[in-house]
């Protein structure tokens, strides 16, 4: 533990000799590549632990031949899916309304599949995550920018 602190006081002092335009163009590139990473998580229809997506379930209406259309095909595209990014700090998040439906199915909640109609339990599809790829991008990201 005496270790991690150390390495964490020493990268707090590196990026403290950033300036904070440049730590806030470091932070804006580190959020837009985990962007793609949660992007290609989600088309790959792959949780951030590696494992696959729970299947749709297979109703009687769409038993005729394989759906054609992958989950969350709309949530991944950056006008929902976006990063924030500032001298501090890097995020990605759902925006606006898109954040109910991303909840829902990120922890499989109950919730209605169309206004006034019957609730469904969705299994739980993690969309966004930290996984050892995050982390690699995070560190490389962050050693590119302090080399320069």
């Amino acid at each position: 533990m005496d270790d991690l602190q150390r390495v964490d006081d020493w990268l707090a002092a590196l990026l403290a000799n950033l300036e904070p335009a440049a730590r806030n163009r470091m932070m804006r590139q580190l959020a837009q590549e985990l962007r793609r990473s949660q992007q290609q998580n989600i088309r790959l229809q792959r949780n951030p632990d590696g494992t696959t997506f729970e299947p749709r379930r297979v109703t009687a209406r769409s038993k005729k031949g394989r759906i054609k259309r992958q989950m969350f095909a709309k949530l991944r595209t950056t006008k929902y899916l976006k990063t924030a990014a500032t001298a501090n700090s890097a995020s990605v998040q759902f925006d606006g309304k898109v954040q109910r439906i991303a909840r829902v199915h990120h922890y499989g909640l109950r919730d209605r599949v169309r206004r006034n109609g019957p609730e469904a339990r969705y299994p739980a599809r993690r969309l966004l995550g930290v996984n050892d790829e995050v982390e690699t991008i995070t560190r490389d990201t962050l050693l590119r920018w302090l080399s320069e």
